[in-house]
């Protein structure tokens, strides 16, 4: 069957910076198998836009899933306050445990996930 990874976060960006993160998640699409967990929300409101992201994917897609927050991380930003996206997204490994990662920067960081989190992969 299989090695899963549990992924859930989510994005905030600009308006303006939604049509390139739409354009990098279109030129990863997998016929909306894992990419079919990419949400945006019908009707947004107020300042910043919000993605979503949930979905359980192989180990073996993890790369693939990496490889598009990267892109995103480095869109840039849409006026002189330099807003790059950030975001934040908690990816459960089922034999290695759960790990974080957040869009910071321009990068995406990798680490161990807090403790906190743990009641998510019971």
């Amino acid at each position: 069957m299989g090695t899963y990874v549990s992924i859930r976060g989510w994005l905030e960006c600009d308006d303006e910076q939604v049509p390139a993160i739409k354009a990098i998640i279109a030129a990863h699409d997998d016929d909306d198998f894992y990419s079919g967990g990419w949400g945006f929300p019908r009707k947004p409101f107020n300042w910043r836009r919000y993605v979503f992201y949930g979905g359980d994917i192989r180990e073996s897609a993890v790369d693939w899933f990496l490889g598009q927050l990267r892109e995103i991380a480095r869109v840039p930003p849409p006026d002189e306050d330099d807003d790059l996206v950030r975001g934040l997204f908690l990816a459960s490994h089922e034999a290695e445990g759960m790990s974080e990662w957040r869009l910071r920067a321009g990068q995406v960081l990798i680490s161990p996930a807090d403790a906190r989190y743990r009641y998510l992969d019971e």
